[in-house]
């Protein structure tokens, strides 16, 4: 059964695809801007997807290539990781931290490549930029537009780098983070069955292969 917040990723995914399925994108990204930034990389990775069709129609799990090759660049997963491990960061050892973090990667390209696999109908509107000058993380509000419903509102955070650029490290969607839900749940099951069962768990579901209708496990 899907989640809320798999639900609510997979529409605000699609809607973003919606705006640039028809478009060629090849440009550098500015990542001294986190707003140019979001707005860049978003059209970057489903202009690649549309330009994939025909691959991602032989064979779903391409679009795993696609994700890990245009869209994660730009997300900070190390920080990401680290956060959702908590409390439990501490007790770690370096080894195992590594290991967390190429683990936790690979969970978070499948689930965003899970997020492909159907297309409808909604638009996207990018907020306009705010002053973000002496910000260390700042919010890039989207709304997901369709007719005949309420918008649904998006957050994308982000957080500025020690050498002034920005990535990306959490989706908030309509109130739900990405980042939250999964620290109260990888938590748990840290403190249920230890860090090592997790790693073997997070990078079982990373090799998972995608299917279509969300009928792989989130």
């Amino acid at each position: 059964m899907k989640s809320t917040f798999t639900q609510l990723l997979r529409v605000t995914l699609l809607a973003c695809l919606s705006v640039v399925s028809s478009l060629s994108f090849a440009q550098e990204i500015n990542l001294k801007n986190p707003y140019t930034m979001v707005e860049q990389v978003s059209k970057q990775t489903f202009s690649r997807f549309a330009d994939d069709q025909a691959l991602i129609e032989k064979d779903l799990n391409h679009l795993k290539v696609i994700v890990a090759e245009e869209l994660m660049p730009y997300v900070d997963y190390k920080y990401a990781a680290y956060k959702v491990m908590g409390l439990y960061l501490r007790e770690s050892t370096p080894e195992q931290r590594k290991a967390f973090v190429t683990a936790f990667k690979g969970y978070l390209i499948s689930t965003y490549a899970q997020a492909f696999t159907e297309y409808t109908d909604q638009t996207v509107k990018f907020s306009p930029a705010l002053d973000f000058a002496g910000e260390k993380i700042v919010e890039v509000n989207v709304q997901i537009v369709e007719a005949g419903r309420p918008p649904i509102k998006i957050k994308f955070k982000a957080r500025r780098l020690k050498d002034d650029t920005w990535k990306a490290f959490d989706l908030v969607a309509e109130g739900i983070s990405l980042l939250a839900s999964k620290q109260s749940e990888i938590s748990n099951l840290i403190r249920q069955k230890g860090i090592e069962s997790v790693i073997t768990m997070l990078e079982d579901k990373s090799k998972q292969s995608i299917h279509p209708d969300d009928k792989a496990e989130s």
